[in-house]
């Protein structure tokens, strides 16, 4: 103990050479290595302790324990990617449907394109289900303007039924085949085996903002009208009256087949001719005119229904994958063997010494 005892102090006295003669004449801390006893070690420490405390380096609080506490986020949290809090009560099942997926409705907007799948989550990883992108609708005759609000319910409409035909349930679950915004979800079917439920999937929107109108509702509202059972109400809509707690299903009808932009265009056309043109000059280059807009998504609409697989007619044909490796090594540059290598070095010192 004698020795345990004159190492503490020799310690204490080496830190507090650090600190000024005042503050160590006011802690009337001992510094003696005379003693052996263990009543005088701990003295010294509690003493040292409170000067620690009292001194500039730590006012007022031990910040010791608290490093020792401090917890490292996730990653995507660290990145703001991901928010946590809405993911945990996304992916949770019940533990009465044991293995059974949870399926999300994922909702994701780029500068140019929207991104709709349908995921569900396993301990490995995420995995993917069936996607549908915006800049697919090219291939249905929407061209122009594929991260508005129609684009966006003619993506989820999309989606709904390449998922649906990939489980076999396309002709069962229909949907709304006539859009009118009105206020639907999608019920039971009834089949010669009895009731079947429908394909069920939740909204994630992720870090998106869920205000009244946002174009995140519209892929849902696709999606809800394609045949997929999404949980919602009808609060999130455009055309709903917060007072009154209505829906104006006209309202939303004019969004699904784009007639706010219709009506954008008209007024902008009058108004400034210039940024008119700047604009839209790639509607007016495709022969788009305000008054075409809804005829063009109804076209569309009756395509995807038709063929939700519809392949691009310009992409050609698929690459194998014998193909794609000997592209990737157009790129990669060829390793020199021993022997080119040595003839390479060879080749210099020739020239240097030319």
């Amino acid at each position: 103990m004698g020795d345990r005892t004159v190492g503490l102090e020799t310690g204490l006295c080496k830190m507090l050479r650090s600190f000024s003669e005042a503050q160590i004449a006011d802690s009337t801390v001992s510094c003696s290595l005379s003693t052996s006893s263990s009543r005088t070690a701990l003295t010294t420490g509690k003493k040292f302790t409170r000067l620690l405390i009292s001194s500039k380096v730590y006012p007022g609080t031990n910040k010791f324990s608290l490093y020792s506490r401090y917890q490292t986020k996730y990653r995507r949290r660290r990145e703001g990617k991901t928010d946590y809090y809405a993911r945990k009560r996304l992916i949770t099942q019940a533990k009465n449907k044991y293995n059974a997926p949870k399926y999300r409705l994922v909702v994701r907007f780029t500068n140019r394109d929207i991104i709709t799948q349908i995921v569900y989550s396993e301990i490995s990883g995420d995995k993917v289900f069936a996607s549908a992108y915006s800049h697919e609708l090219k291939r249905y005759g929407i061209t122009n303007g594929l991260t508005n609000w129609a684009a966006a319910y003619a993506t989820g409409l999309l989606l709904a039924r390449r998922t649906l035909k990939k489980l076999g349930l396309d002709e069962q679950f229909p949907g709304v085949e006539e859009a009118d915004g009105e206020y639907t979800l999608t019920e039971a079917a009834e089949t010669d085996e009895g009731s079947r439920r429908p394909f069920k999937a939740f909204l994630d929107v992720g870090l998106a903002r869920t205000s009244t109108g946002a174009r995140v509702f519209g892929a849902m509202k696709g999606a809800s009208d394609g045949g997929i059972f999404v949980p919602h109400s009808e609060s999130r809509f455009p055309g709903y009256d917060i007072e009154s707690e209505e829906l104006d299903a006209e309202t939303l009808r004019n969004y699904i087949f784009g007639g706010h932009v219709a009506e954008y265009m008209e007024g902008l056309a009058d108004d400034d001719e210039e940024r008119f043109r700047s604009q839209f000059h790639k509607y007016q280059e495709a022969g788009v005119e305000a008054g075409d807009i809804e005829e063009l998504y109804t076209e569309a609409h009756k395509a995807i229904r038709e063929d939700p697989f519809k392949k691009d007619e310009d992409a050609g044909e698929k690459k194998t994958k014998e193909e794609w490796k000997a592209e990737s090594k157009k790129f990669r540059p060829q390793r020199l063997t021993r022997e080119q290598r040595k003839e390479r070095v060879e080749q210099k010192i020739r020239e240097l010494a030319a």
